[in-house]
């Protein structure tokens, strides 16, 4: 019988993969305007790259247990001009318990043919979507249709006051699309959802 597998968002690009094989986070952050402070635990901390909103390891307490999940990484850039205004960026790719995640962390162009080759069959495809910094709604729509995973759940986008101010909100992104699920929780089950893009509630305090 197969292990559940538990997103967890806290907020701008920070994840939590939980299962009983793993705990992994992704991009925990320092500091972002709008969401509380970190404090997590986990078997494994994933960044994409060396920004403090992005690689606060020091926000996550490890465990002593190994994590059991592959972990891949596609090397991308954090811009369009291949790295030359905001360096390089890590999408990572884990799979555990059966089930096949990608992180986009901070993508800022387009993908490559090999790359997007790499990210075929995924349940959970998590990308960014405000712009500015990232790829925009436009961009990140197009990556989903290229890769065509079961669930995508967009981040690094404004709400309210959560976000950075020089970024979207969701709602170009999600215009896009027909299949949207607003759910009531900041976390949920795969499984849970299907064919759908999956905006969750924004967990700030």
């Amino acid at each position: 019988m197969s292990q559940e597998v538990r997103i967890i968002w806290y907020g701008h690009s920070c994840f939590e993969i939980n299962s009983g094989e793993a705990v992994i986070i992704i991009d925990p952050y320092q500091e972002v305007p709008g969401y509380e402070l970190l404090e997590l635990e986990a078997d494994l901390v994933l960044a994409s790259h060396e920004h403090n909103d992005h690689n606060a390891r020091s926000r996550v307490k490890l465990s002593s247990r190994q994590a059991n999940a592959e972990v891949e990484v596609i090397d991308t850039f954090h811009d369009p001009e291949q790295g030359n205004l905001r360096g390089t960026n890590k999408i990572h790719l884990v799979t555990l318990a059966g089930k096949r995640i990608a992180h986009c962390g901070d993508l800022g162009h387009a993908l490559a043919k090999d790359q997007l080759a790499r990210l075929q069959d995924l349940d959970l495809l998590l990308i960014p979507v405000g712009g500015h910094y990232t790829i925009d709604a436009a961009t990140a729509a197009e990556i989903v249709c290229q890769t065509n995973p079961d669930v995508v759940v967009p981040m690094h986008y404004r709400d309210g006051k959560a976000g950075f101010k020089v970024i979207s909100t969701v709602e170009p992104f999600l215009g896009h699309f027909d299949s949207v699920v607003h759910h009531d929780k900041s976390s949920f089950t795969l499984g849970e959802f299907h064919d759908s893009v999956v905006v969750l509630k924004n967990p700030k305090v």
